[in-house]
This record gives C-alpha cells, sequence and structure tokens, in this order.
C-alpha cells in the first residue's frame, strides 16, 4: 500500500464504510504482524504522586500543589506489596508516572529508580513520560539528552508516550496551558530515540480537537518514526482511546455554557464517543503509522468488547490487564480484567493469545 497523505486519511475516515476502512486495516495488520497471534502484557500502573502544577481539564485525578490535604507522594515502602503482587500474577513491568511536581528534580528520580531496581532487579520500568521529562528539566537546568542518559544509568528501561493527548497547541493550550508544548513532546521522544530507547505514541481523542488535527497527530508520530537512527525501535506501539469526562472541569465548563468561543464539545453523545468511532480510530491510525509494527487495542476505556473488534480494524495487542490503573478510572473508566479472562477472549475471538513483554518477546 501506499503511503497514505492527510488528504487520503481524512477521506477515508470521512466516506469510507466502517466495514472497507477495517477491512483495508486488518490486512496491513498482518504486513507488520503475520499469523493470527494477539499479544498482551502483565505490568502494573503505579502514579507515584497526584502532585501536578498542569491541571488538566480532562484529569480527576490530580490535585493543585495547595491542597495538602488531597496531595500524596508513595513512600518506598508503598512499592514493595504492589511489586510483589505484580511478580505473583506474572508481572514484571511498572508503568510509573505521576504529575508535573513543582519540587522533584532529577535526583528524586535517579533515587526512585535505583531503590526499585536494587531491590528487584528484574523489574522493567517503563516509567514518566515526555511531559515529565520536559518538566524535569526545567527545574533541574539540563537538556532534555541529559535527563534521559541520567535517568536510563538509574534504572529507567522505555517511555511511554503519555501527556501527548492532541498534538497541537491549540488544543493543549486550552485543556493543558502548562504542560510542554507539542514540539516539545515530540522534541522529547526525538532524543529518546536517538539514545536508541525505545518508547510508545499515544492519542487521546473525542474532546475539542478536530478530525484534521488528529491525522495531524499521526502524520507527526510518522514523521518522527521516520528520523529514529537506522537500527533503532522508535516507537514500538501506539495506543489511542477517547477521553473520560465524567465529573471533568471540561464536562463542567460545556454543561455551563463556559466554554470559550471557538471551543466547542459535540455534546452528548460525544462524551462517550461511539464504538464505531474507536474502530475507525483504531484503523486510520493502522493505515497511516506504517513504519510502527503494534497497534494496541486500549479495552479498559471501551470495554473488552470493543476492544476485540479492533483485531479485526487493525490492531495486534490487547495491552495489559492492568493490575492498578487510577487516571482514567477517575474519570469514568471502571472496566477490568484478569490474565484468564482476557486470554480467553482472545482466544474465544479467533486469535491465539500470548504473553509478551515490554519489547513483545515472549514471557
Amino acid at each position: 500500500m501506499n503511503r497514505l497523505s492527510k488528504e487520503e486519511a481524512l477521506g477515508l475516515y470521512r466516506d469510507g464504510t466502517l466495514a472497507e476502512l477495517c477491512g483495508m486495516a486488518d490486512a496491513e495488520r498482518y504486513r507488520h504482524v503475520p499469523g493470527r497471534r494477539v499479544s498482551y502484557q502483565i505490568d502494573r500502573n503505579v502514579n507515584y504522586t497526584n502532585v501536578c502544577l498542569s491541571c488538566c481539564k480532562f484529569c480527576n485525578f490530580h490535585c493543585r500543589p495547595d491542597q495538602p490535604q488531597k496531595a500524596y507522594t508513595l513512600a518506598f515502602e508503598d512499592y514493595l506489596p504492589k511489586i510483589a503482587e505484580l511478580k505473583a500474577l506474572g508481572g514484571d513491568q511498572l508503568l510509573l508516572q505521576g504529575g508535573l511536581h513543582p519540587r522533584y528534580g532529577i535526583e528524586f528520580y535517579e533515587d526512585l529508580f535505583r531503590r526499585l531496581k536494587k531491590v528487584e532487579p528484574s523489574l522493567k520500568l517503563n516509567a514518566l513520560g515526555p511531559p515529565e521529562i520536559a518538566h524535569i528539566a526545567r527545574l533541574s537546568q539540563l537538556t532534555y539528552r541529559e535527563v534521559l542518559v541520567r535517568l536510563r544509568d538509574a534504572g529507567l528501561d522505555t517511555l511511554p508516550g503519555a501527556g501527548a493527548e492532541i498534538l497541537c497547541d491549540r488544543v493543549r493550550r486550552f485543556l493543558s496551558p502548562a504542560k510542554p508544548t507539542a514540539q516539545q513532546w515530540l522534541d522529547v521522544m526525538r532524543e529518546a530515540h536517538r539514545l536508541g530507547m525505545s518508547t510508545t505514541a499515544t492519542m487521546v481523542y473525542g474532546h475539542i480537537e478536530t478530525l484534521e488535527e488528529r491525522i495531524d497527530h499521526l502524520l507527526a508520530l510518522r514523521e518522527l518514526q521516520d528520523a529514529r537512527p537506522q537500527g533503532t525501535p522508535g516507537f514500538r506501539a501506539f495506543i489511542c482511546w477517547p477521553m473520560q469526562l465524567t465529573g471533568t472541569e471540561l464536562a463542567r465548563l460545556n454543561d455551563e455554557g463556559k466554554l470559550p468561543e471557538g471551543i466547542t464539545l459535540p455534546g452528548e453523545p460525544a462524551r462517550w464517543p461511539s464504538d464505531e468511532e474507536f474502530l475507525r480510530t483504531v484503523a486510520i491510525a493502522r493505515l497511516v503509522l506504517d513504519n510502527v509494527d503494534h497497534i494496541q487495542a486500549s479495552w479498559l476505556t471501551v470495554g473488552l468488547e470493543t476492544g476485540l473488534r479492533a483485531l479485526r480494524a487493525g490492531a495486534d495487542d490487547m495491552g495489559s490487564i492492568m493490575i492498578e490503573e487510577n487516571v482514567v478510572s477517575a474519570a469514568g473508566a471502571h472496566h477490568s480484567l484478569n490474565e484468564r479472562i482476557l486470554s480467553d477472549a482472545i482466544a474465544s475471538a479467533g486469535f491465539t493469545p500470548w504473553l509478551r513483554d515490554q519489547q513483545y518477546n515472549p514471557r
């Protein structure tokens, strides 16, 4: 298949039937990942703090630095039972994320990572994300590269694609005015790729963005993946999910008619974008991102049934059983699974399930 242009991608999304779009993406999936094998992972998402300067309008999890009654930072002892449970369930990775804490510079993370690796040397740290890296660099007066090298030396294994949302500054200025810009997100990832680090890419859709901005987001990821040094993984996977808005400031502003001129939510049922929209978004991502091997179906936000449908819309990975999740569940997503349910569901959908590590090797 020839590489899609922006206009072609928009045309396919808008004008193609769901069956046509999913069929094209399904064929492309087998070019990247032959065979009817579908991977999944066992990891744990640990939020080390809820203090964040970003104050995103879609986040119910964070608290401001001036809310000490709500603020927390995990003590090191809090990690130990979490790691023990992770190992007992067959997992080996911590997805470690927090916020833009006003006082946590590079030394805080170096100390935490070294202590975690000392307790459990086999533990894989898929930690932080571009906004946190950019924030640490600013606080510690370091370059992005210096931060990444020091964190890698302290135990960071891979960098998740957190905080991308939509890589468009029009969107980001309203939703997350204190969060790094789209270019800063891309620049952090560029440095990670230059260092040979493996990363993921994400997109959170279904809020104030336009379809054109979604496609621009995918094209920016594709361009950055093209620029990775030869022989390095760059983005090993792409994950998208609909924004969860229940109880958020964004939903409140919409309900009260207080969104600024030019900022709109499509309204109900767009707070919970349709299953078809999710499948179309997964499919168009598979077709545009012709240089990224894996597309993940984010069942956590859309439910298991729709996640399984995405396996015929270009996805080849069902992500993690998610032993612990705090952020999107705080805004309305309450799906949960264990390994047996997820593995059996993949098999019942006509695929062969296989347990992977963070680099898509069998475990």
